[in-house]
């Protein structure tokens, strides 16, 4: 199997209203590669941040159904995982966003 990057791994941060509330009980979401498992998730974490991760929960986001004039099209699916810190531990990069 090829060894995959961190930021192969780690797309970018979702910053959304939920994310944004769970960063106070030490979880942050990331869109993942779709090829990505919980282990490279939590080893790419840990590289690029400095932080001891505790659990990944990782979940498949299917593509929304939208229109385009006559017709309709779907947005694609995408992967993201839900990454909790051990006590403590933060990220700054997405804190306070």
């Amino acid at each position: 199997m090829k060894a995959i990057q961190v930021y192969d791994v780690l797309r970018k941060p979702v910053i959304t209203e939920k994310s944004t509330a769970l960063q106070s009980s030490g979880k942050y979401v990331f869109e993942i590669a779709k090829t990505a498992n919980k282990t490279q998730v939590k080893e790419a974490v840990e590289k690029a941040f400095k932080v001891t991760v505790t659990s990944v929960n990782v979940m498949i986001v299917k593509g929304q159904l939208k229109r385009v004039g006559r017709g309709t099209t779907v947005t694609p699916s995408k992967k993201k995982a839900i990454v909790t810190l051990k006590a403590g531990d933060k990220i700054e990069l997405v804190e306070g966003v």
